[in-house]
């Protein structure tokens, strides 16, 4: 059996054009605050929206060029939490986001990262993102974006769309716990 932690860091596996997709996602999260900061609202729209395609774009191009990394695996799903945490904690400063869902979501990234990172240290086991925890990025993203970009006539669905987040985060990290404890059981 392969084993993933030299694949991990396999320099080929790691610098394929989906890896480098999703790490300049990570990175478009320093011009994204910049320009919410500058309230250059436009600018900041269209980046939020790249970095939106990029979540797409990324898993597209390494199933296409048959790249789908262990170190993808994870890079993906990082960087979508380092977009969603940056502009959120800008936007709890700002008063704009509430601070209640901030705490969650990191919570719940701290809760499922620190046992992911034991398992791939002590065993084979690659961590691999699952669809609910896709589906509530997505929705969070579309939330974060109902607060920046408000409308009026629909006051209640930016609150509205961070509790079906909410929910999806935590089904989500209620597979991750099966996941980890099926591992357990095979380690």
């Amino acid at each position: 059996m392969d084993n993933p932690k030299t694949k991990f860091m396999d320099l080929t596996r790691i610098l394929t054009l989906a890896n480098m997709i999703s790490l300049l996602r990570a990175f478009m999260a320093i011009p994204i605050i910049i320009y919410l900061q500058n309230e250059n609202w436009t600018i900041a729209f269209v980046l939020i929206i790249l970095a939106i395609l990029s979540d797409t774009l990324d898993g597209y191009f390494a199933r296409r060029a048959h790249e789908v990394t262990h170190f993808g695996k994870w890079l993906d799903p990082i960087a979508d939490f380092v977009v969603i945490l940056a502009v959120t904690t800008y936007l709890v400063m700002e008063g704009i986001f509430p601070a209640w869902f901030y705490w969650f979501y990191l919570g719940r990234y701290v809760a499922i990262a620190l046992p992911a990172i034991y398992y791939l240290n002590s065993t084979n086991f690659v961590l691999q993102s699952n669809w609910y925890g896709k589906w509530s990025a997505g929705i969070t993203t579309f939330s974060i974006i109902l607060h920046i970009f408000p409308i009026a006539q629909l006051s209640w669905l930016p609150q509205f769309t961070l509790y079906i987040a909410t929910g999806l985060l935590t089904f989500s990290y209620l597979k991750y716990v099966r996941t980890f404890y099926q591992a357990s059981k095979q380690s």
